[in-house]
């Protein structure tokens, strides 16, 4: 059967090796996934969750007290004051977006202290010029600079002694830079340095790719509002579409208001039909991340023992279910990409090409043989044509299929 999915002998074995290798690194990641699945477990007895919140609503969603429950154990999980869950939300970009929209006002400061954020905030901050953006309503954006993967707590102090910021934001996955991803007591770190000097400052966090990837989560450790996508972690693959913030109320209402309609808020907007899956999805999450992880991991040590640079390395502590595999080659990065999209369960003979995505400056290719078009938790791996030519992996319903995945990918660029 190895065979018939084109593996190569030499990467077989590899694997055997790297696994033996990655018992007690596996076993560790297995213990997150069960404090979180008590987590999980624990909010789902507290709120009673019964078949009652599997029934959809339509229209203006009046009424919807799965929506509801669902929201209240978000809360509860993030320990949080309110949440907003909502298939509304059609990506973790739309949910960030929201959130800065409902946050910032016309001469407000807008301050970035993990770099330039995400390529598809570029338009919506106004880096990239777009009528729309936040500075065509009068909004200033300045961004801090990471130093060695950390914090400059000396440039944000000074700058946070200047003058007011109402918002800063803090990106904890990579997103396409070459940076490390934020482990949680960095981001505790740098909390606590910015409420000492200004307390009002709204610290909000995206927290794509990150959730149960750690048994904290930001909102528990002093941030104010977190977000993050629905097809990525918490989906655990299930969830159709959607998106999560969570934090104060005060700021969720701000955020509702601005996703719906203001003075209506969270009272409106109908489940359709996908309460069930946020909920099993949520349910199956602590485990699906697991599974990423190990995929990512396994990832790691593989293409470590072939040559390649990769970040993070195999035994280092992880943030998020994102794995660098820089290539400083563009072919074997689309060759690895080809070969991700050729072990997916979904369009396995599609051959994915770089091409001009929305919302990207270069050509990106991406390979995501998904159920959910577009999931990252679903194994996917994509990169930007640019060098250093790194491909960004992420996601594996099970480690099964990740490893096969990964397995695959490698013998794509060795046969070739």
């Amino acid at each position: 059967m190895l065979d018939e999915l084109k593996i190569d002998t030499s990467v077989v074995e590899l694997s055997k090796k790297v696994e033996e290798r990655l018992v007690d690194i596996f076993k560790a990641v297995d213990e997150v996934c069960e404090f979180n699945s008590l987590k999980v477990l624990n909010s789902f007895h507290k709120h009673q969750i019964s078949e009652v919140h599997f029934n959809m609503t339509t229209g203006y969603g009046y009424g919807d007290i799965g929506r509801d429950t669902i929201e209240k154990v978000y809360a509860d999980i993030f320990k949080t004051e309110d949440s907003l869950v909502r298939g509304q939300f059609i990506s973790g970009s739309h949910a960030l977006t929201v959130t800065l929209f409902a946050l910032l006002r016309p001469n407000d400061t807008l301050l970035s202290i993990t770099g330039k954020p995400y390529d598809t905030l570029d338009e919506v901050i106004g880096i990239v010029p777009n009528d729309s953006s936040l500075k065509s309503f009068g909004v200033n954006y300045e961004q801090i600079e990471l130093v060695n993967d950390d914090f400059d707590y000396e440039k944000i102090e000074k700058r946070l002694k200047e003058s007011f910021v109402k918002v800063i934001e803090i990106q904890r996955s990579k997103g396409y830079s070459t940076r490390k991803s934020l482990v949680i007591e960095a981001v505790e770190k740098v909390i606590k340095l910015i409420k000492e000097i200004s307390p009002e400052t709204i610290v909000m966090i995206d927290n794509c790719y990150c959730e149960f990837v750690d048994k904290t989560e930001p909102t528990e450790v002093g941030a104010d509002i977190a977000v993050g996508s629905l097809i990525k972690n918490l989906g655990g693959g299930i969830a159709p579409n959607g998106a999560y913030v969570v934090g104060s109320e005060k700021l969720i209402k701000l955020v509702a208001e601005r996703l719906t309609v203001p003075g209506e808020g969270k009272e409106v907007g109908p489940s359709m039909g996908m309460n069930k899956s946020l909920l099993q999805g949520l349910f199956m999450a602590p485990s699906v991340v697991a599974s990423s992880l190990k995929t990512a991991i396994f990832a790691s040590l593989m293409l470590e023992e072939l040559g390649f640079k990769v970040e993070p390395k195999y035994n280092e502590k992880r943030a998020d279910i994102v794995q660098n595999i820089i290539f400083n080659n563009p072919e074997k990065l689309i060759k690895y990409c080809q070969g991700i999209q050729a072990a997916s369960p979904v369009d396995s003979n599609a051959i994915p090409e770089p091409w001009e995505m929305p919302g990207y400056t270069d050509k990106v290719i991406m390979a995501a043989g998904a159920f959910t078009q577009g999931s990252s938790i679903e194994l996917s791996c994509d990169g930007p044509i640019r060098p250093p030519y790194i491909a960004y992996m992420q996601g594996g319903l099970t480690y099964q299929y990740g490893k096969l995945g990964v397995m695959k990918a490698i013998s794509n660029i060795i046969n070739q």
